[in-house]
C-alpha cells in the first residue's frame, strides 16, 4: 500500500521553476507509527483525518512546501477536565533537497521522483499540540473542597487556611481586613 504522504515531483524538478497545488486529506498515522499519548494529554488518533493544503515549489537547489496542516485532536481541560475536541491548523514553510543527512534540522530530504510530506505533518502537528489544555480560557475548574465544577454551578466553600498562616488569623479575628 502506497502512503497518501508521497507527491511524485518529477515534472517539478525537470521545469525549474514551477509550482503544483497540493490539496488532499489522509489519516494522521496510517502506518501507526505513533504510540497514543497518555490518557487526558492532548493527542491526535491515528485515523484522525488530517488536511493539507498548499503549494509545492521547486528552486534551484531542492523544493519548498508553503500551506496549512490540520487535524483534530482530543485532550482533558487542565482545569475541570471536561473532554475537548478541537481542530489545530498549523502554517508551515518547508525546505527539502535532494540527499538531505538525517542530522540536519534545517530542511526535510528527499530521494528519487516522489517527496514524503508526513514526517513535515507530523513534526507541525506534534510541535503544535497544546502541553495541557482548557476548554476554554476563563475555566473556573473543579473546587477543591467539594469537587463541584465551577463552571456549572457556584460553590460557598471556603479556601482553606495554610497552616503557617492559621496563627495570622486568628491573631487579625474573622475580619482579616485590618479595618
Amino acid at each position: 500500500m502506497s502512503s497518501p504522504y508521497l507527491i511524485p515531483i518529477a515534472a517539478l524538478l525537470r521545469n525549474v521553476p514551477t509550482s503544483r497545488a497540493i490539496n488532499f486529506t489522509a489519516p494522521f498515522d496510517g502506518k501507526r507509527e505513533f504510540e497514543p499519548r497518555p490518557e487526558g494529554e492532548p493527542d491526535v488518533a491515528s485515523d484522525a483525518p488530517t488536511r493539507i493544503e498548499g503549494s509545492l515549489a521547486s528552486y534551484p537547489g531542492g523544493l519548498r512546501f508553503v500551506g496549512t496542516v490540520s487535524a483534530p485532536f482530543d485532550a482533558l481541560c487542565r482545569r475541570c477536565s471536561t473532554p475537548i475536541h478541537d481542530t489545530l491548523s498549523v502554517l508551515v514553510k518547508e525546505r527539502y533537497v535532494e540527499d538531505m543527512p538525517t542530522d540536519n534540522d534545517e530542511a526535510y530530504g528527499y530521494e528519487g521522483d516522489e517527496l514524503d510530506l508526513a514526517p513535515l505533518v507530523h513534526d507541525a502537528i506534534f510541535l503544535e499540540l497544546p502541553l495541557t489544555a482548557l476548554c476554554k480560557e476563563d475555566c473556573l475548574g473543579l473546587c477543591a473542597q467539594c469537587g463541584v465544577d465551577r463552571n456549572e454551578s457556584p460553590c460557598d466553600c471556603a479556601a482553606p487556611i495554610h497552616p503557617r498562616w492559621a496563627k495570622l488569623s486568628e491573631l487579625l479575628g474573622d475580619d482579616s481586613s485590618g479595618s
